[in-house]
């Protein structure tokens, strides 16, 4: 399940978290953003024990946006252990979103 997260709650959700925290800067007038929903949908059905997927509304955060520079959507931050390790701009198929991942989620014990 892809978690909405707000200006108010980021800091526990994201900063906090102790799983690897993929986070789309999204807004509804973004197609693009709008494709992306199912390949989200999917990351978090799929690999939810290795990675937590949120997406933040721009329109509506103001405070996260600004503070991360986001300017264009949808823009991918990882957060590990608090910081954002890894920045992805634009919409792209799961495959290569799974690819960009690999090198800062945690593998599965499985």
């Amino acid at each position: 399940m892809v978690i909405d997260v707000t200006d108010g709650n980021f800091e526990d959700e994201v900063i906090r978290a102790e799983l690897p925290v993929l986070v789309e800067f999204t807004a509804d007038w973004c197609p693009p953003c709008r494709q992306m929903k199912p390949v989200l949908e999917a990351l978090a059905s799929e690999e939810g024990e290795r990675l937590k997927v949120v997406q933040l509304d721009v329109d509506r955060n103001p405070l996260t946006t600004n503070a991360y520079k986001v300017l264009s959507m949808p823009t991918f931050l990882v957060f590990r252990n608090g910081e954002p390790v890894k920045a992805m701009v634009g919409a792209r198929p799961k495959r290569r979103i799974l690819a960009e991942l690999e090198e800062v989620i945690v593998p599965s014990s499985a």
